[in-house]
């Protein structure tokens, strides 16, 4: 949320610069993100100033300039060539001086001394649209005679020159989202570092009803949905351009003024946090207001031109006839206020929190009203928004009351919330003692009333607008923020306990080490958002749509579900950086992937029963995720471009998997059917459970994020893997002392056969002394069959206790042949 520095001072009195308010509010927990310096006019009209021409006389060399002679109040005047039609002596003039810079949108220039046809020029009178204070360009601006000269042109158009500090608003700190909530929480601090502060907000005291003409009637027929509401109407206003403070005002946030009566409304909202709407009286139908529920279906088009289908549970503001208004959200087309409205009526209410966000969410619109009802407004401060409202549409429209302020309230909301505190207890949880003379002024300086004092504690009064204070441990952590977190420090001695490592610290071990690892190879680590489309998982056959976790309150469409898979938000980083000119890429990421069993979707049950069931449908495991794309090698001298490969994805994999200490007896390797993969190989168990998949990444998944290169991605179920490693000892052993044997077969198989096969019978069949299995050929042409292909490969063989004879290794030779024969009916070339 924006916050103007000019605009706060209008509720707290302090004398700090804009960065130390900034680091103030973030000490005590509303985190600044920037300050910027802003200007209604690029520039600042620095530079500028009112002038008067003296004399205006033809330019001697043009048949349209003019030489003028223009006093700018200090020193002697200044010779100036205009080329204006509209110039004349006797004007006063806004007049740019020497070393002025104008701007032009994003381009500009300076005033330099010049000559225009031979005669010196040392300025520059100028129009409206050279220096931003409007659009005309049919001459030079010419000032009433009253305009004192000398004026800096930033006092003339009262320009303001702010500050806007960005603030972080956590979802629980709804008191804050308005510059007299930002204002309260400073003050609480200006008061606890010794700083001379008042905190003061508008007087509402002078209101009054003018006449009641205008009477309108309310009715709440949802009082779930809206606890309270007030209204008040204004006659004969003249809806017109805001004066310049309030649009000043307004810009500075970032909020583009429309018109008097409509800026009020943004203004008080930003102001104390209070939002309003406004409509036109006339278009009340039955000069009745009815705040009720709506039929489904029933169609209404909003301010912005869109149509909605409003819902039974969508809370709206009717006259006797239709809706007018989505309440807490956004007003209905023909509703607002126009420049032909004259009679108004300013709403103000509560409204139920939970209400105001399932309606937002259906309808997918979020607004800076929404934003706050959302939260949790302060259910007490309705008839003092409408009374700032009404008293400033008198001023800046001329309107007059012509009615009492209408308040229905038919769910009384609490005015405070009362909360017993022992000092006992805060000492316990901040872990030092505060003075008590401290605690209680940082207390009522929050505006929390002591409404009973004791030795052992305090009984308070909180405010009804601190819906996140409601217990004891509440107001710890606002005494903690005020008094300073870096305030406490740690005590000379610390008691600790001794606790075992379990199998999460072996896994963060792990983990850390594969990081380190996959780095010293080149990757960098991505870490992206649990939360992704749903979109993305339509038509796959591993992740389905049925098994995704929905979440209840997306913040948008494209982040509803918990991610099934790592590779979405890889291929999203991969994209942006492709987008960004840099192709050749290495990701890794360690995260969770989330699931639900689609089978217990309905499952039924009582009580802790149900409960149980329930969570029991949902399951979170942490995956290792690798990305390769792009070029291998590339523009080096030694070495030609060499494209990356789903091999050199393999060979990180096995980096990885005999880091960890995996055993590959007894493990097998299949085609993997996942159509994230254009071809993929699955490791599984003895039990068929995954490990972990790699392969192509499809090119209907490259198609969604618009890559044209291949990506090579890699899963690694990592819960999987620490529970197949978890019984892993290292052992040392002696360096063999005795050397291997080396074999190698030409095998004609079937195409259909994969290594893997190979690979696995071998070991099955010599499990002692078989050492490797490594494939160096593979070879396919006329002469083996259409249906055949040939693998060369090697075996290596060892004994530690002794050297084998020709004997011993044709014996374990043959015995591999035999299965190979047997089992893939493989042949000898």
């Amino acid at each position: 949320m924006n916050i103007s520095y000019n605009w706060l001072k209008e509720y707290v009195d302090f004398d700090l610069s804009a960065e130390e308010v900034a680091k103030a509010l973030t000490s005590i927990g509303l985190e600044v993100d920037d300050i910027e310096e802003f200007q209604t006019i690029k520039g600042g009209l620095k530079g500028i100033v009112v002038g008067e021409v003296l004399t205006c006389e033809p330019h001697p060399n043009s048949d349209h300039m003019h030489v003028c002679s223009v006093d700018l109040g200090a020193g002697s005047p200044i010779q100036i060539v205009c080329g204006a039609a509209n110039i004349a002596a006797g004007q006063k003039v806004m007049v740019a001086t020497i070393g002025t810079t104008l701007y032009d949108g994003e381009d500009s220039f300076k005033i330099k001394k010049s000559k225009l046809r031979g005669v010196e020029s040392f300025g520059m009178i100028c129009a409206e649209d050279e220096i931003g204070v409007g659009t005309d360009q049919n001459g030079i601006i010419v000032l009433p005679a009253e305009a004192q000269v000398g004026t800096p042109a930033a006092k003339y158009y009262e320009l303001e020159s702010d500050y806007i500090i960005g603030v972080d608003i956590t979802p629980n700190r709804s008191d804050a989202c308005s510059h007299y909530g930002v204002a309260r929480d400073l003050y609480a601090w200006l008061v606890r570092n010794g700083h001379k502060t008042a905190l003061h907000r508008q007087d509402v005291a002078a209101f009054s009803v003018d006449n009641k003409d205008l009477d309108i009637a309310i009715q709440i027929d949802a009082p779930e949905g809206c606890p309270r509401y007030c209204a008040v109407t204004l006659s004969d206003c003249e809806v017109k351009e805001s004066p310049t403070w309030l649009k000043n005002r307004l810009l500075s946030i970032g909020v583009r003024p429309i018109n008097n009566i409509v800026d009020i409304t943004n203004y008080v909202m930003f102001a104390y946090g209070q939002p309003l709407h406004c409509f036109d009286a006339d278009m009340v139908k039955g000069n009745k207001v009815i705040v009720r529920t709506c039929s489904d279906g029933e169609p209404f088009v909003t301010l912005d031109g869109e149509e909605h289908k409003l819902d039974g549970k969508d809370l709206a503001i009717c006259n006797a006839e239709e809706p007018m208004c989505i309440a807490g959200i956004l007003g209905g087309k023909g509703s607002g206020t126009y420049e032909t409205t004259k009679n108004i009526l300013f709403e103000s209410a509560y409204f139920n929190p939970t209400w105001i966000r399932k309606s937002a969410r259906h309808h997918a619109i979020s607004t800076d009203a929404s934003f706050r009802f959302e939260r949790g407004i302060d259910p007490e401060g309705q008839i003092y928004a409408l009374k700032v409202a009404a008293m400033l549409a008198k001023e800046l429209s001329g309107g007059k009351v012509s009615m009492e302020i209408k308040e229905v309230n038919p769910i009384k909301q609490p005015s405070h919330f009362t909360v017993d505190l022992t000092y006992q207890y805060i000492h316990e949880v901040i872990g030092i003692e505060i003075p008590v003379d401290v605690i209680k002024e940082i207390v009522t300086s929050l505006e929390m009333k002591i409404a009973e004092e004791t030795e052992s504690g305090l009984q308070l009064l909180v405010p009804s607008y601190r819906v996140d204070v409601q217990r004891p441990c509440d107001v710890v952590e606002d005494i903690l923020r005020i008094y300073g977190y870096n305030n406490v420090g740690l005590p000379k001695q610390m008691n600790t306990c001794l606790t075992i490592q379990g199998e999460e610290d072996r896994s963060y071990k792990l983990q850390n080490l594969i990081s380190e690892q996959l780095v010293g190879q080149g990757f960098n680590e991505i870490m992206n958002n649990s939360l992704t489309k749903e979109s993305y998982y339509t038509e796959l056959n591993a992740y389905k749509n049925e098994y995704l976790v929905h979440i209840m309150n997306p913040l948008s469409g494209d982040l509803n579900v918990l991610r099934q898979t790592l590779l979405f938000g890889g291929m999203e980083s991969i994209t942006r950086n492709v987008n960004r000119k840099t192709s050749n890429l290495r990701f890794f990421e360690i995260g969770k992937c989330y699931r639900v069993d689609a089978k217990l979707q309905n499952a039924e049950g009582k009580g802790e029963e149900q409960t149980a069931k329930t969570v029991n449908r949902y399951s979170e495991s942490y995956h290792l995720g690798l990305w390769i794309t792009g070029k291998r090698v590339e523009n080096n001298w030694a070495h030609p471009n060499e494209e990356s490969s789903v091999f050199e994805l393999k060979g990180y994999v096995q980096d990885i998997l005999v880091r960890l200490g995996l055993s590959f007896k007894g493990l097998k390797t299949e085609e993997s059917d996942n159509n994230l993969f254009s071809k993929g190989l699955v490791l599984k168990d003895r039990n068929d459970k995954v490990l972990l998949e790699f392969g192509v990444v499809a090119r209907r998944i490259n198609a969604l994020f618009d890559l044209d290169q291949e990506v090579y991605f890699a899963d690694l179920h990592w819960d999987e893997l620490m529970r197949k490693t978890a019984k892993n000892k290292v052992e040392f052993v002696e360096i063999a002392k005795y050397p291997s044997v080396s074999r190698d077969l030409a095998l004609l198989v079937d195409k259909t056969v994969k290594f893997a096969e190979i690979e696995r019978i071998a070991f099955e069949a010599e499990r002692k002394l078989l050492k490797s299995v490594t494939l160096f050929d593979v070879y396919e042409g006329k002469n083996l069959g259409a249906d055949k292909k040939s693998y060369a490969v090697n075996f290596t063989l060892q004994d530690e206790n002794k050297t084998l004879n020709d004997k011993q290794t044709e014996a374990v030779m043959n015995k591999i042949i035999q299965q190979l024969q047997k089992q893939l009916n493989a042949t000898l070339r």
